[in-house]
């Protein structure tokens, strides 16, 4: 069925399995623009080869959370998701309707990708399709942990994802605001409406004003 739709997106069948050498085949045959690596592990992207389309890696074992920086390292990697369901089964979580069982996680994943100077990572899945406040309320909680996307399993969810990683008006705003005066001041601190304004403030005024350009 890949081989007849030919998606954009292909995602392959783990390192470990019986089935990866023939997916590696079907990869140079259908070309892709992206290449969804799951149970992903520095092994597992070598396996891959050094050539062909970008990688997301789904982090989704405890040796690939440990190995998530080395991961992302991996001059093919261009982002990293984060896999709870598998995750969550190997360590034994229980999950929680604040989604605190994989706070730790979450973290690793998006320290991890800032530290290899990649994007930032797509969060976990969010397995009810029906459930339109939660999946809108663990959006703003991922953004808020770094997270900048979230993988979906339903065309309904895509909307309310974009709509909650995508800068508000009033954050835009405000990072003009930040930006304008910063660069007009010619000072590394400023106040702007009582607000202490110095270089990382301004940087992440500069980065809202980058994702709202890129969507």
């Amino acid at each position: 069925m890949v081989a007849r739709l030919k998606p954009p997106v292909v995602r392959i069948n783990g390192a470990d399995t019986e089935w990866f050498e023939d997916d590696l085949v079907l990869l140079a045959d259908l070309r892709p623009d992206v290449v969804i690596l799951p149970k992903s592990s520095p092994e597992a992207v070598a396996a891959l080869g050094p050539d062909g389309p970008p990688v997301i890696a789904i982090v989704e074992t405890a040796q690939g959370l440990r190995q998530a920086y080395e991961t992302a390292s991996s001059p093919r990697v261009h982002a990293l998701v984060i896999g709870a369901v598998d995750l969550g089964a190997e360590l034994g979580l229980e999950p929680r309707g604040d989604g605190l069982e994989i706070l730790y996680a979450r973290s690793q994943v998006v320290v991890a990708a800032a530290a290899a100077g990649i994007r930032a990572p797509f969060d976990i899945v969010h397995l009810d399709v029906r459930d339109d406040n939660g999946l809108e309320t663990e959006c703003w909680f991922a953004r808020s942990l770094g997270f900048r996307g979230k993988v979906c399993i339903h065309p309904r969810q895509v909307p309310i994802v974009n709509r909650a990683f995508a800068p508000s008006e009033r954050e835009v705003a405000w990072a003009k605001r930040v930006v304008d005066e910063f660069e007009a001041s010619g000072s590394g601190v400023l106040a702007v409406n009582g607000e202490m304004i110095d270089l990382p403030v301004v940087e992440r005024a500069r980065r809202i004003l980058q994702e709202r350009s890129e969507r």
